[in-house]
């Protein structure tokens, strides 16, 4: 018979990695003293079981975009490190509410520009897998807080595949769910800007589940956001028998070798599950999604940032991509502007099409594997030549740019021995169902919890 752990046992353990590992990978920054953790679980062991929510008594680090009151909100930036929040933001308070401990922040790249986990406020963030590596990013120190064991749930944000591509090289489940389900803050402007959005990670698919039932619902100060739906949980391990699952594989996209085989093998694992496979015609060039993309990105950056951007004290202190983009954004005029958000429009409709017709469509969720952690960003993928600091990752950009749901599924790992994941791809609100898919890839795999990383101190 097993014995249910108290709550401080439980994160007793938990403090235990973060001891153990957290010097090695620098995942978790502005930590709290372990005695005023230890208070707070002590605290809630005591509450009645009516009062306990669904997150009771586990340890959360917050990413370090969003605002967890009493902690410095430093977005890995020199102009914001001293920043500390006055209150939580909406997924934060509704982490709290549910009974989490919050317990410090997570480690991001400067400003979470970028899929490289660092930053001139904390440092780097190391792969566990092999610490000369990325990471990933930009939620990059909550993937690898997760797969190290020091935290259960995590939350991330992504933009331009910061809850997948992190995920992929760590091992985990990260999820973007469909674009209005977790609601964003009630900034000045609540219109214009739909790129990004938060969304859970976790080492399986059921806790996933938990935690985005703990972030979705709207907000009543948006005009944005979903207001009926509930994550099913918990989730129902289906035979993938008459699933149906598309592969994009078709796009001229520069990959790694390993990367598309691997890609391959898993979409012969579907086979394997019961699901066929189909690969499709491409519904639309993907240079001419790029290049949707990198506009309104730009143009979104810019427009965050162009307070910041017009201190010269301040922009001395913003690295070259970040100022590369701002300028960019700025540049746009409103007839580029129109015509990618047309170029939006004319996608999310061929998608829905597309997607109407199956039950998910697969994905790499990177173009290379972890590269090493002191470079940037990859100049070349297979000789091919990057452009930007951000096209290796363009694999991400046609479900970033219309909001539609995607889970990393950790899909085994390169010789290298370090991991890699694939994309599951919905429709829109079809987020139940990919976590459902997701559950029965997890119970035919379980790469977490076979493939954990190794340290000997």
């Amino acid at each position: 018979m097993t014995v249910e752990r108290s709550i401080t046992d439980k994160i007793e353990f938990r403090l235990a990695q973060i001891r153990k590992w957290n010097p090695e990978v620098n995942a978790i920054v502005s930590m709290r003293q372990e005695n005023d953790i230890l208070d707070e679980a002590f605290n809630k062991e005591k509450l009645p079981i009516e009062e306990q929510g669904e997150l009771h008594g586990e340890i959360i680090a917050i990413k370090d975009l969003a605002n967890a009151k009493g902690f410095k909100t430093t977005q890995g930036s020199p102009i914001f490190a001293n920043e500390i929040a006055d209150n939580d933001d909406i997924i934060v308070a509704r982490m709290r509410q549910a009974g989490a401990i919050i317990i410090g922040k997570t480690n991001t790249p400067e400003l979470g520009l970028g899929s490289n986990t660092f930053n001139p406020v904390f440092g780097a963030t190391k792969n566990p897998y092999n610490l000369s590596k990325s990471a990933g990013g930009s939620s990059g120190g909550a993937a690898v807080a997760l797969a190290c064991d020091m935290v259960k749930y995590a939350d991330g944000s992504d933009m331009m595949g910061s809850l997948r591509n992190p995920a992929a090289w760590n091992n985990v489940y990260g999820m973007r769910p469909t674009w209005g389900l977790v609601p964003s803050e009630p900034s000045d402007e609540l219109y214009l800007h739909k790129l990004s959005t938060s969304g859970p990670m976790a080492k399986n698919p059921h806790d996933l589940a938990v935690l985005l039932r703990v972030m979705a619902g709207k907000d009543e100060r948006q005009p944005n956001g979903v207001p009926f739906f509930d994550v099913n949980v918990p989730l129902k391990e289906h035979s993938l028998k008459n699933k149906r699952i598309i592969s994009f594989m078709g796009w001229d996209l520069p990959l790694e070798e390993e990367i598309r085989d691997l890609t391959e093998q898993s979409l012969k694992k579907f086979e394997e599950l019961g699901a066929s496979i189909e690969v499709i015609d491409l519904p639309m060039d993907m240079e001419k999604i790029w290049e949707a993309w990198i506009t309104l990105r730009s143009w979104s950056v810019a427009n965050s940032l162009a307070k910041e951007f017009d201190d010269p004290g301040k922009r001395r202190l913003m690295k070259k991509p970040l100022i590369w983009e701002i300028k960019r954004g700025l540049s746009l005029k409103n007839d580029e502007i129109i015509q990618a958000s047309k170029t939006r429009s004319e996608w999310f409709k061929k998608m829905a099409s597309v997607l109407n017709q199956c039950d998910a469509a697969v994905l790499p969720s990177t173009q290379v594997q972890p590269f090493n952690i002191e470079k940037e960003y990859p100049e070349f993928i297979s000789n091919y030549p990057m452009d930007t600091y951000h096209r290796w990752m363009q694999v991400v950009v046609p479900v970033s740019l219309i909001g539609l749901p995607a889970i990393n599924l950790p899909a085994g790992f390169c010789k290298n021995k370090l991991p890699f994941g694939i994309q599951l791809i919905g429709k829109q609100f079809s987020d139940n169902n990919l976590l459902n898919i997701a559950e029965s890839w997890h119970s035919a795999t379980s790469f977490p919890e076979k493939y954990p990383p190794t340290f000997i101190n």
